[in-house]
């Protein structure tokens, strides 16, 4: 049985290696090990860098089944960056009220995802509901439009490394094998992750219920589509909670019920049963089961997120509770972190160290996401606010981070590791655009800001040398020679009122944020810090008079010059 809709996602032969599975060798920058939200917004992220990488999926193709099916506000930003919302948000649609059923008849109806109006500086604002087998599907058509690719039916077997190469072995089932060669291996490969056991990382967790839960996607009648539908637990111990969320641009429902055993029958007649035993719906009215899985909620952490040249992200270094929906979004996260890390070290020589900060950004994150889920897992609320949306991540006290500014700042000011927001402004010659336009793309965005301050906005200005639209984009707000002109103040209430130049990173995050004068040699440190070898020359390049207010500097700007590998 298939999708309704849903496109074969088999591979095809662009997906194949440039050399078959053999006993030769295959050399590439990155491999990445799964094919899911993580491996695939990875792969995307390299293949835009110039990265040569490979996916390789165990499976014959993409997963199935809705699963994990909450884009958060803050994934949403990501995908924006990677060149995929439109279409997923094209796909997708908004979590309906919840409808509670006792006796046969609605008793209630709520809203259990807060739905939160965009502002000018969070324009997605709310959960978007999307099936992950379209959100796959969507992210693989977005991999091979920049030329990446997936080699399915490939299963990871072993792998070693040195100082220089990680060297994996894969295998297919008809015997076949070969080993490649990468520079960098990702686990992105589940919760059971081949690779984090091949390092021998623990995974310190805990299960978070007895027994299993059956989740599967099915048609079915005398239901409407405008409600998530939900069945209290009866009075009959034997009867426990049931839930069916309508699928959105599909004819399915995601249906959830607790198991009757640690290990289910799952076939079709069986889920029907189970679903019809649980709610006022007879097994004629599940017409038809098209996918069907059982899982056992656990929340857990893997003791490193990195072990030499190979990196764990998504479920391999970390798994949750359903609750809330963090799961998949922290894992798209992982993957946005790594990705511009891997594409300073490989493309530009940024120092080893910069690879380092992935776990110590990304572990606290996970942490703190795994003590919400469980949270919200054991508390039983069916309520989901914007504490869930992500936006409020940031990096404070990342070794990355700088904070150059010595004055005090208000409270609720912006600063160094924090989330760079967005903003509706225009062109010079008057074009309405936004902030996020300005930074979409894999470089980094000097950011210069003209305040209300008339002595730093007569000196603001900067001369930094680099000709790579890749690496650094300046974008000059205000002042006598702008790129941007915040016409309406958007700008202004999320960034402050003052002067200012900051450094944004390719993942949307402040790098580093210093005042507009007398702080030339620390931005000019930082810069080569964040940029690699081949821009340090750039940095240095930064003189006494790098404040200029004619902007001679030979940086490309934003609006004039599109990236190489974007697409």
């Amino acid at each position: 049985m298939g999708f309704n809709n849903v496109k074969d996602a088999r591979p095809t032969a662009a997906d194949a290696l440039p050399t078959a599975i053999d006993a030769r060798p295959t050399t590439v920058d990155v491999l990445i090990a799964g094919a899911g939200p993580t491996g695939l917004a990875l792969g995307i992220d390299l293949a835009r860098r110039g990265v040569r990488a490979l996916i390789v999926e165990r499976q014959d193709r993409l997963s199935p089944g809705a699963r994990g099916t909450g884009l958060q506000p803050r994934t949403q930003e990501v995908y924006d960056d990677l060149g995929v919302l439109d279409v997923i948000r094209a796909n997708g649609g908004s979590y309906p009220e919840m409808a509670l059923w006792e006796d046969g008849r609605i008793v209630s109806s709520r809203q259990m995802i807060e739905q939160v109006a965009p502002t000018p500086s969070t324009p997605y604002a709310s959960a978007l509901m999307v099936p992950q087998w379209r959100n796959l599907e969507l992210l693989h058509e977005r991999l091979r439009e920049l030329g990446g690719s997936v080699l399915f039916g490939a299963e990871l077997t072993s792998f070693d490394q040195d100082a220089d190469t990680v060297r994996v072995r894969l295998a297919r089932a008809d015997g076949s094998a070969c080993t490649i060669e990468a520079r960098y291996l990702v686990a992105a490969d589940g919760g059971r992750s081949t690779v984090r056991k091949g390092l021998g990382v623990g995974m310190n967790g805990t299960a978070l219920q007895q027994g299993a839960v059956v989740l599967a996607d099915a048609r079915v009648d005398g239901l409407d589509r405008d409600h998530w539908h939900m069945w209290r637990p009866g009075s009959d111990s034997a009867r426990t909670f049931a839930a069916m969320l309508p699928l959105a641009h599909t004819d399915l429902f995601q249906c959830m019920v607790a198991a009757p055993s640690d290990e289910p029958d799952i076939s079709p007649e069986a889920v029907r049963a189970l679903l019809s035993s649980h709610t006022h719906l007879t097994p004629e009215q599940i017409r038809e089961v098209v996918w069907s899985s059982v899982f056992r909620p656990k929340a857990g952490m893997a003791d490193r997120f990195r072990v030499g040249r190979v990196f764990l992200a998504g479920d391999a270094a970390h798994i949750h509770s359903p609750a809330g929906g963090q799961g998949l979004n922290t894992s798209v996260q992982d993957a946005y972190n790594l990705g511009w890390k891997l594409g300073q070290v490989l493309r530009y020589g940024a120092p080893d160290a910069l690879l380092d900060s992935y776990e110590a950004e990304r572990r606290p994150i996970a942490r703190r996401i795994l003590d919400t889920s469980t949270r919200l897992h054991h508390s039983g609320s069916m309520r989901r606010g914007r504490d869930l949306h992500q936006l409020d991540i940031g990096y404070p006290d990342s070794p990355l981070t700088r904070e150059l500014r010595t004055d005090e700042l208000p409270e609720g000011a912006l600063r160094a590791g924090d989330r760079a927001p967005d903003a509706p402004c225009h062109t010079a010659d008057g074009k309405p655009t936004r902030l996020f336009d300005a930074f979409r793309g894999p470089h980094f965005t000097l950011l210069v800001l003209h305040g209300t301050d008339a002595e730093a906005e007569a000196e603001t200005g900067t001369d930094i040398h680099t000709t790579d639209p890749d690496l650094l984009r300046l974008v000059r707000v205000g002042g006598p020679s702008p790129d941007l002109i915040d016409t309406d103040g958007h700008l202004r209430d999320a960034y402050g009122p003052g002067s200012a130049v900051l450094l944004v990173r390719p993942d949307g995050y402040v790098a580093m944020a210093a005042p507009a004068t007398g702080a030339t040699e620390q931005v000019a440190a930082a810069l080569s810090t964040y940029l690699g070898t081949s821009a340090g020359a750039a940095a240095r390049h930064w003189t006494s008079t790098a404040l200029d207010k004619h902007g001679t500097g030979d940086v490309r700007h934003w609006n004039t010059a599109e990236p190489r590998n974007r697409r």
